[in-house]
């Protein structure tokens, strides 16, 4: 089975057995989908006059501080229909290699950016789940 998110013009699947954290902040909010294991999705929504640009490459300034041998490809894709910008990356933490990918798009209520991560010991299981939960994304117009 699965579950269904919706809020703010956005909505998308995912699994019974993920758990779904939703912050808000005077910047927009976050909805935070944590897998069983270490996998992990979030997708931010920033109702500013950011660009999708701005808030990759600010993720990505981000990830680089925080991970310094980061390698990041950038990738152009289609996320709720729409083009989405973003980056491919990895980087080694806790002595595994972890895969992450970033994509932007417009929402109803402001930029959104959506990050997912999985450590590489995780990925065969758990990245189809990540790509299928970003294939259900839909974002009202």
């Amino acid at each position: 089975m699965t579950q269904h998110y919706q809020a703010d013009g956005v909505s998308f699947d995912y699994p019974d057995d993920w758990q779904l954290d939703r912050e808000e902040s005077t910047d927009g909010w976050t909805v935070l989908l944590q897998s069983p294991g270490t996998a992990f999705l979030t997708l931010t929504c920033e109702p500013s006059d950011a660009t999708t640009e701005e808030m990759v490459a600010a993720a990505l300034d981000a990830l680089k501080a925080e991970y310094p041998t980061l390698e990041a490809q950038p990738k152009i894709d289609t996320l709720a229909g729409q083009m989405a910008i973003g980056y491919d990356m990895q980087f080694f933490s806790l002595d595994l290699t972890n895969t992450c990918w970033t994509r932007s798009i417009y929402g109803p209520e402001g930029v959104l950016l959506l990050l997912c991560q999985c450590n590489d010991l995780e990925l065969e299981q758990y990245e189809p789940v990540l790509r299928a939960i970003c294939a259900s994304l839909t974002v009202e117009e």
